[in-house]
């Protein structure tokens, strides 16, 4: 899932310990007052499940929603609003019992038919969701959403209130994890189709989850208050959660000191080891890659013609990436732990029970190959930068962003003698720029949806949503198409590996470091737990002020 700052088999997940727990056991204090301040940062996009694609919004969504399944602190999905399932002994039907008590936020039933509504209505091409590839996994899902199939070829089905059936195109063992992602969350048709702007206003945001909306606050606030339909209502003790929409780190931090907000995240690179130091912020595991992404389309010659067709040339983009020091960038600008990142798939995705890590190589020297780099460069007609022109990076606002620009606007200046040109954005102009592709290079990163390294690497196929390279080849389709389907685990590994050498020597994104989450937390905040796919849960928080 897209990052501003979104499982696998059990004995996987638990080999990578995937989620940093953040809570103790102490008991709530009676007096303290169940509230808490977080900063979400952006202001998202959507909270609609069919439609966001960012970590800010899935904060929203699963603290206010609730699928088939939920994670729990060990990354394992486990019942929520399904009480049981069984599966088939071909791993391609899956039959879900869901719960009797399940209600809405305004009281009505949830019902299995909610589920099938709210997966066609993602797979639907007419509702354009960047995330519809995630439901390709049902049967004709695929073909449904390229318009090769009707609705009714979808393999979900309510038989009943209460029973979901799902047929799958193949086996997928993390397919119960995937029931709790944002985009498998249920949503009522009455709702969504009155109204577009439904997930901003209380009186339509109707929702299943521990929380519902009780205001928001263009570019201030977005108010969660508990649900008292939710079916675990008892559990939820706080009364109110507030998501501040901070995104300049100093302003944040500094609000953070004042005791304005009681969690942040991604301080002042600057500020970071200090925090660290006096234990004010500690570092916790996130399963992503921050990196750069090059417009390959024909939109990016109407943004800048010269600047397109130089980038077209993968010399010169394997040129770019050799002439970065990684290590430099996550050493003396981050500061928070990072790691120079060598592949596209982060390193920490077991593939079998022993818990072998999926990264196996590295493709470039963390410090870099400036030799390389100028050899390539001079190799496509520009020795030293000579006739090279001058190229923009775009970024979202945000100190830490704009930091690692400057560095590589540098690193590329003195060691390729290439000029380049800086461009901010605020982060929702930023994503519409970079989704309809009127960049050149831009700034991205990913999180992963599941713990597996499919998730990094079947959005880069020709037909993905999150596909904002508009990078296509093939053999690269052809190799993660054959993954998807391929049942014996060491034979799906080795067409993964072969898939990320192909894109990895077409080089459409540059990796730049594979992310560590710094988080601020005030003592007196218990109970939340982070993933490592960036998602932030509050059911099970409170606040307890006699805590030190």
């Amino acid at each position: 899932m897209q990052s501003k700052k979104f499982v696998r088999i059990l004995s996987m997940v638990l080999a990578v310990t995937a989620v940093c727990t953040l809570y103790s056991g102490c008991k709530t204090s009676s007096t303290a007052q169940q509230v808490i301040k977080y900063n979400l940062g952006a202001e998202p996009a959507t909270a609609d499940p069919a439609l966001n694609n960012a970590v800010d919004g899935a904060i929203v969504i699963v603290n206010t929603f609730e699928g088939l399944t939920r994670i729990n602190e060990k990354e394992i999905a486990v019942k929520a609003v399904a009480t049981d399932w069984k599966i088939s002994a071909d791993g391609l039907t899956y039959t879900f019992t869901l719960r009797n008590d399940a209600k809405w936020s305004d009281g009505q039933p949830l019902k299995a038919g909610d589920f099938e509504y709210a997966w066609k209505r993602a797979l639907n091409p007419d509702t354009a969701a960047e995330y519809a590839y995630q439901l390709y996994y049902l049967k004709n899902g695929e073909a449904y959403n390229s318009k090769k199939a009707s609705a009714d070829d979808v393999g979900v089905k309510a038989l009943n209130d209460t029973t979901l059936e799902v047929k799958l195109e193949y086996p997928t063992p993390y397919f119960l994890n995937l029931c709790a992602f944002p985009t498998y969350m249920p949503v009522r048709k009455d709702v969504v189709e009155k109204d577009k702007a439904w997930f901003t206003k209380p009186e339509t945001f109707i929702c299943d989850g521990a929380f519902k909306l009780k205001e928001w606050k263009p570019k201030d606030t977005i108010v969660l208050e508990k649900n008292p339909n939710y079916y675990d209502s008892k559990s939820v003790k706080l009364d109110r959660l507030e998501m501040k929409m901070l995104e300049d780190a100093t302003s944040y931090l500094q609000a953070f000191k004042s005791g304005t907000l009681d969690y942040i995240e991604s301080p002042p690179s600057a500020e970071v080891p200090t925090l660290l130091q006096d234990k004010t912020a500690v570092s916790v595991p996130y399963l992503g890659n921050y990196f750069y992404v090059i417009n390959l389309t024909s939109k990016a010659d109407k943004v800048d013609p010269a600047a397109a067709k130089v980038l077209k040339d993968v010399k010169v983009r394997k040129a770019l990436a050799y002439a970065i020091n990684r290590k430099d960038i996550v050493e003396k600008v981050m500061r928070g732990g990072q790691i120079p990142a060598t592949t596209l798939v982060p390193p920490n995705i077991p593939i079998d029970e022993k818990g072998t890590d999926f990264k196996n190589k590295d493709y470039y020297k963390p410090e870099g190959d400036i030799a390389t780099a100028k050899k390539l460069l001079a190799d496509a007609g520009y020795p030293g930068g000579k006739g090279f022109p001058k190229i923009t990076i775009l970024y979202n606002t945000g100190s830490g962003h704009q930091n690692v620009a400057v560095a590589i606007q540098e690193m590329w200046k003195t060691n390729l003698g290439i000029d380049v040109q800086l461009q901010n954005q605020e982060w929702k102009v930023f994503q519409k720029t970079r989704t309809d592709k009127d960049y050149t290079v831009a700034r991205h990163g990913w999180i992963a949806d599941y713990v597996d390294p499919m998730t990094f690497l079947d959005m880069w196929v020709s037909n993905s949503g999150q596909n904002d390279a508009g990078y296509s080849n093939p053999e690269y389709d052809k190799l993660i198409n054959a993954a998807r389907r391929e049942p014996d685990k060491a034979k799906r590994v080795q067409l993964l590996h072969q898939a990320e050498d192909v894109i990895m020597n077409d080089m459409p994104i540059i990796p730049l470091y594979y992310y560590k989450n710094i988080v601020c937390m005030k003592p007196y905040v218990k109970g939340t737990y982070k993933s490592v796919l960036g998602f932030v849960y509050f059911q099970n928080a409170y606040v307890d002020k006699t805590a030190k």
